[in-house]
């Protein structure tokens, strides 16, 4: 396996490791100044559910923007060109929206404190404890993705030692973590997001002139791989070749519906941030602001992949010596002076930790209430749930440093991160849409519509696909292709087993099903004064034309 692309050191001096020390020295210190705020398990786990939207809103996108999210989506850039915009004006956009407008709502009203407590409430014991399960050992690996990104950086860039650069951002994770619980994750990432955009937007803009601008850059790339290289929809005919390997069918229905909304609507991680918020109009318009910055960062992460394919016409082969994932290193060793160069490596030190602390923050809430707190020791003190909460925490980040070796196989991290997403999250989608819009599903119809989805995803990967029973031309293609055939079997089978099995009373679905009350719909009174950005609608339909509009340039 190759950890390391030969020769990508970079010249870092004593400006930038200052600069390093001082992120470090703030993270710590919004760790210990939360501190006071976390009396009870929820404000450890849900901050108190007391944040203003524009702080959570910050914190949901954020949290996203780990280094998987920037080297995963550079590399991404490099490998299939301008098609990466399908991962987030069609691949989020909508469905960060949906989760706004129609999801928030029964999420908080229901007051649940993670998502698989809801499919408790909506079904029965045994949908939420496999839920709770498949989530928790999800978080794992993709903290574990966070930490084998960390390595190809840190150990790239500045020549630490992988498991230096991997124990001591782990330490500072599970220190700002277990200290303030997630009200320090959130406020930290809210830092996070800014340093992050310091790093990514001088490499963008140093990248382009490197290639004469976007002409220079657009006339190498089709010269190279071709025109549909540079379009997003180019060559997605069903039957015809395109760089990504997919056809616009399993493009809108694989990533634009099922993985898209099975992420974006299900993924606690990020929905954990909006259950934090003060009330539910801060809830609703927490995924609708983080939509806004999320239209605009496809650019600073997909043009320096792209000028890594220019930099290095073969990057990905053997030949090479550089895997997709060194696209952003490679740029940095190229393009920034000492002082930005601090602020780059700040910057992915930041998208590590914010990723990281995202899936583990979540994955300690669901294991200590959804799995512990439930199953295990019942009825114990809240000061007894806090505590195992920090503990389990720290089980959580060395959990995530063994997961971090099978990230490792993979020459593309975003392709390993979509394959977990098509196996966890768009199974628990399925059975989240119908139990939400369909009254009659029964409570057994959760848990097989679970494993239904889960298995028909992982056959058709790991039989179907790699085995050569079917042609499809790439990982993504296949990945696509998974998470349309999971969907369609969890949802097959959720109505066949609704057919032969009771459903729950009426009584016990109000708030759960959509057009039902609920009875202790109590939310505290909407912010202000009624202004246009924080009605949630307007907010939310202003994201998707604006990503529409977005797209033109790049749909020919």
């Amino acid at each position: 396996m190759q950890y390391l692309a030969e020769g990508l050191r970079l010249p870092t001096n004593g400006l930038d490791y200052t600069i390093l020390a001082i992120y470090f020295v703030v993270v710590l210190g919004i760790g210990f100044a939360a501190r006071a705020s976390v009396k009870t398990s929820l404000d450890f786990f849900l901050s108190g559910r007391s944040l203003p939207a524009w702080v959570t809103g910050l914190a949901f996108v954020a949290a996203n923007l780990g280094a998987t999210e920037i080297l995963g989506m550079a590399a991404t850039g490099a490998q299939y060109g301008v098609a990466v915009v399908h991962w987030y004006w069609i691949g989020a956009i909508p469905a960060m929206v949906f989760l706004g407008l129609v999801m928030m709502p029964f999420y908080y009203r229901s007051k649940v404190r993670s998502v698989p407590e809801f499919l408790l409430q909506r079904f029965d014991k045994s949908a939420h404890l496999l839920s709770s399960i498949l989530f928790a050992f999800a978080a794992i690996l993709i903290a574990g993705v966070n930490l084998y990104a960390l390595s190809i950086v840190v150990e790239a860039l500045l020549g630490w030692d992988r498991w230096v650069a991997i124990v001591v951002a782990g330490v500072f994770v599970l220190l700002y973590i277990t200290i303030g619980g997630l009200s320090s994750a959130i406020y930290n990432e809210v830092l996070q997001f800014f340093v992050i955009l310091a790093a990514l937007i001088p490499l963008t803009i140093l990248g382009l002139k490197r290639v004469g601008g976007w002409d220079g850059l657009s006339g190498s790339l089709e010269k190279q791989h071709g025109a549909d290289f540079m379009s997003a929809w180019g060559g997605t005919g069903i039957g015809d070749a395109n760089p990504l390997g997919a056809n616009w069918l399993t493009i809108i229905l694989g990533l634009g519906f099922v993985l898209s909304f099975g992420y974006w609507t299900t993924n606690f991680a990020e929905v954990q941030r909006a259950l934090s918020a003060k009330n539910l109009s801060a809830a609703k318009r927490t995924p609708l602001i983080a939509a806004f910055p999320k239209i605009f960062i496809v650019f600073a992460v997909m043009i320096p992949g792209l000028v890594a394919a220019v930099v290095v016409p073969n990057i990905g082969s053997k030949e090479s010596g550089l895997t997709y994932n060194d696209a952003i290193p490679l740029l940095m060793r190229e393009l920034l002076p000492n002082g930005v160069l601090g602020i780059a490596v700040t910057g992915l030190l930041a998208a590590f930790m914010a990723g990281m602390a995202a899936n583990v923050s979540s994955f300690n809430t669901v294991f200590t209430t959804d799995i512990w707190q439930r199953y295990v020791k019942k009825d114990r003190s809240d000061a007894y749930y806090l505590r195992f909460g920090r503990v389990i925490t720290a089980v959580g980040v060395l959990a995530s440093i063994g997961t971090a070796f099978i990230a490792a196989s993979f020459s593309n991290i975003m392709t390993y991160l979509q394959t977990l997403f098509s196996f966890f999250n768009v199974p628990m989608f399925v059975v989240f849409i119908i139990g939400m819009f369909w009254k009659r599903a029964s409570m057994k119809s959760g848990v097989w519509g679970l494993v239904a989805g889960t298995t028909a995803a992982m056959v058709n990967y790991f039989v179907f696909y790699e085995q050569g029973i079917i042609d499809i031309p790439s990982d993504q293609g296949a990945n696509f292709v998974s998470a349309i055939v999971g969907f369609v079997a969890g949802a097959v089978v959720m109505v066949v087993v609704t057919l032969f099995t009771a459903p729950k009373p009426d009584a016990e679905l109000a708030g759960l099903v959509y057009g039902t009350e609920s009875p202790d719909a109590d939310e505290a009174p909407d912010e202000g004064d009624g202004a246009w950005y924080r009605k949630p609608a307007l907010l939310g339909w202003g994201a998707i034309v604006l990503a529409a509009l977005c797209y033109l340039p790049y749909s020919l």
